[in-house]
């Protein structure tokens, strides 16, 4: 299946040298690279973990102005 996001760049050979992506695209691949990462730790792992368990939290918004980053 063809990627409509990812368009390959080749040589005079025809050769593929490399690629355009979207930057969505490209902002996921980084964000699982992260992760995966961030997993290699078991104590990083526990971390995630029980944060995505926690119901609670605060907006982004809320957490700017209570560290007077507005």
């Amino acid at each position: 299946m063809i990627d409509p996001q990812v368009q390959y760049v080749s040589d005079d050979q025809g050769e593929v040298t490399g690629v355009i992506l979207s930057i969505q695209l490209w902002q996921e691949i980084l964000s699982e690279l992260e992760t995966q990462h961030l997993l290699k730790s078991e104590a990083m792992r526990q971390r995630l973990l029980d944060a995505r368990k926690r119901s609670t939290g605060v907006a982004f918004n809320t957490a700017i102005a209570e560290l007077g980053l507005e």
